[in-house]
């Protein structure tokens, strides 16, 4: 196994047990955490995000490219899924 490969696993590796972490100290966190993969615009977001990257880094990186690229796909749509409501009234709309 590619050392890269290895260093994107432990990453996400360290990802989960902070969520497990929070839901033993507060129950009912974790699903809040890992909501994001019910949310379609959230997960489109990540897709599409991770499918960039991999195409992108598959020439240069190869199989580390696929596997970073689904990490960086996650956080996208953990990020887009936290993004506040958007107000219809505020300036610039």
């Amino acid at each position: 196994m590619d050392v890269s490969v290895l260093t994107a696993a432990v990453a996400a590796a360290a990802l989960v047990v902070r969520v497990a972490v929070l839901e033993w100290r507060t129950p009912g966190s974790g699903r809040r955490e890992w909501g994001f993969a019910r949310d379609r615009k959230a997960v489109g977001a990540g897709a599409v995000a991770a499918l960039f990257l991999a195409a992108g880094g598959w020439p240069v990186a190869g199989d580390a490219a696929i596997a970073w690229a689904l990490l960086a796909g996650v956080l996208v749509a953990y990020v887009a899924h936290r993004r506040p409501p958007r107000d219809p009234g505020a300036p610039g709309d």
